[in-house]
Parts: C-alpha cells; structure tokens; sequence
C-alpha cells in the first residue's frame, strides 16, 4: 500500500485530482475563517489574525505543492475582491499595496517551505499506513522557519515599501505578535500530536 506523507491524506484518503481539489477546497475555507478571527492594534496598521496560523496548518496539512497552489489561489480571491482576507483592510487589488501585503505575499512561499520540511521529517510507519506523526522538534522548526518567511515579507514591505525603515517596521510588524506566533504554532503542534495519538489508539 503507499504511503502518504501528509496529514490530509489521513483525514480525507481519496486520491486523484478530484480528491486534491476537495482538500484545497477546504483549505481555502479554512484560510477565509482564521482570516476573520481578528484583533486591531492602536499602535500598528496590522492587526493580529488567524491568517498565519491557517497558512501553516494549511502546509502541515497538505504539504508543499497542495499547500503552496491553495495559498495562491486565495490570493487570487482577494484579488478578485472575494470576502476572504481580513474585513479591515482595502478591499481587493488595493490590499496588495496597504500595510499587510508583504505579509500576503509571503504565505504561498512559507506554505510551501513548512510543507518540503513537514514531509522530509513526519515520522511515517508502515503497518497498514495508519501512523502519520512528525517528531515535535522538527515540526517546531518547520513552523518556526515558516513564520520567518511570513514576517521576512511583511517586514521588507513596511521597511521598503511603505518606506518605514528597518527599526520601525519590525517595531510595528513583527515584535507585537512573536508571544501569539508562539501559541499558534505550539497549538498545531498540539492538534497534530493528538491527530496522531488518536490514530493509534484507534
């Protein structure tokens, strides 16, 4: 039987195109509703979202080509001016010039790292291909490599783009969400841990 490396083919085993058009599907949806779980902030023009926490469960999910084409595809619903981005910003073309585009930009590129890592490093078993864990380290640091690129591109738009500079973009655009960052990356690790666990036990 053969082995799949990501999460999603657990949770949903079909195969085939269509099977992988389901999945970003529901991808999408889940991006669209970590987007509208937010919180402004007085002192900066981005906001704390779900948005970071739903790019790297998307890659954790889907691994790096699936998550990486679903990213882009929601990019290009925001573009198109579909409801799916945080409800605080410009709408449609205009958000890839406000605050948050770098941070936009960025999310197919981290989707697509954390998901290369989250592949090379899931601890897969071969009896009846049931058992699907990556060791928490390496899933750690697959997370943590892809909020880097996430706040990388936020920052470099802040700084270069909207002419920021260095010290008062990552004031503004990075240092405000490193405690949140921490708890949702600690909280996929979580969910995939106990994914796992329920696996085995079942």
């Amino acid at each position: 039987m053969s082995q799949s490396k990501v999460l999603a083919d657990r949770l949903y085993s079909g195969e085939g195109v269509a099977a992988d058009v389901v999945r970003i599907a529901a991808a999408n949806i889940l991006l669209a509703l970590c987007a509208h779980i937010i919180i402004p902030l007085p002192f900066t023009p981005v906001p704390i979202t779900g948005q970071t926490f739903g790019v790297l469960l998307v890659a954790v999910l889907l691994g790096a080509r699936r998550s990486g084409i679903a990213l882009v595809l929601y990019l290009l619903e925001g573009f198109a001016g579909l409801p799916v981005f945080q409800p605080l910003g410009l709408p449609g073309p205009a958000r890839f010039i406000g605050p948050t585009a770098g941070y936009l930009v960025a999310y197919p590129f981290a989707a697509f790292v954390t998901g290369w890592l989250v592949e090379r490093t899931a601890n897969l078993t071969l009896p009846r291909a049931i058992k699907w864990q990556p060791a928490g380290a390496p899933l750690a640091a697959a997370l943590l490599c892809g909020e880097v690129i996430i706040f990388l591109g936020g920052c470099t738009w802040l700084a270069l783009g909207l002419h920021l500079g260095w010290p008062l973009a990552i004031q503004n655009g990075a240092l405000p969400f490193v405690p949140g960052e921490i708890v949702k990356m600690a909280l996929i690790v979580t969910l995939v841990g106990g994914f796992a666990l329920f696996r085995r036990e079942s």
